[in-house]
């Protein structure tokens, strides 16, 4: 019994040195693909991502615009009686005749830029901001003396964007007795024109009713003419 014990435990392996299975085992070698292989691959994304999301996905999508919606998607642009493209909806601009309402304050390049779209980025504390509108308030009451004495704020301060195209009903009202004066009219018929130019909410409930200042001040070349040069 005593022999076949040790027999048994003659053939059992004795431990390894750790260092000796260290060194043993090879390790395991990342080879790197070759630079000129990775460089075709990246040329190759770039040219289909620049095919696909440059061209074929802009003039697809334009495509479907120009069938759907063809004046949204030409800029809604605006004409007058004579079909001349005279601006268009989305982009206010300025009036400073008289006889025509008179859009709120752009700080968009010299005004209405679409190129240059922002505000002035002045502070409630501004000492710039303070002067300008108290400089519009000034010449606003000077040229509407027939109006109310408290000044409507969009018609002093600018947009956000500097190219808003509107007015509420109330700044447009505002100005009646000075468009109606220039233009000899009796200041009901201006408002009539006005009341039919005031679009209301969108979908019944989102923004608040507007007037956009171009179309409404085309409509009173429309109906009564342009109003002569003093």
């Amino acid at each position: 019994m005593t022999t076949s014990s040790l027999s048994a435990a003659s053939v059992v392996p004795a431990p390894a040195d750790s260092r000796t299975a260290q060194t043993a085992a090879p390790a395991a070698r990342v080879v790197p693909e070759p630079a000129r292989h990775i460089l075709v691959v990246a040329l190759r994304t770039t040219l289909v991502t620049l095919v696909l999301t440059g061209l074929l996905y802009p003039l697809v999508m334009t495509g479907i615009a120009q069938g759907i919606f063809p004046k949204a998607a030409s800029g809604s642009l605006v004409t007058n009686g004579e079909g001349k493209v005279v601006g268009s909806r989305w982009i206010g601009q300025a009036f400073t005749g008289a006889g025509y309402f008179q859009p709120r304050p752009s700080a968009a390049g010299a005004g209405f830029d679409a190129t240059s779209s922002g505000g002035s980025n002045f502070g409630p504390t501004s000492a710039k901001l303070r002067d300008r509108v108290k400089a519009d308030v000034a010449r606003l009451r000077h040229d509407n003396p027939e109006a109310p004495a408290l000044v409507p704020a969009e018609l002093v301060t600018a947009s956000a964007s500097g190219l808003d195209p509107d007015l509420s009903p109330g700044a447009a009202a505002w100005q009646v007795a000075r468009v109606a004066r220039a233009r000899g009219l009796d200041a009901e018929r201006v408002r009539t024109v006005l009341a039919d130019q005031i679009e209301g909410r969108d979908l019944g409930f989102l923004g608040e009713p507007h007037v956009n200042v171009l179309l409404l001040n085309l409509a009173l070349d429309r109906q009564f003419g342009a109003p002569r040069a003093r």
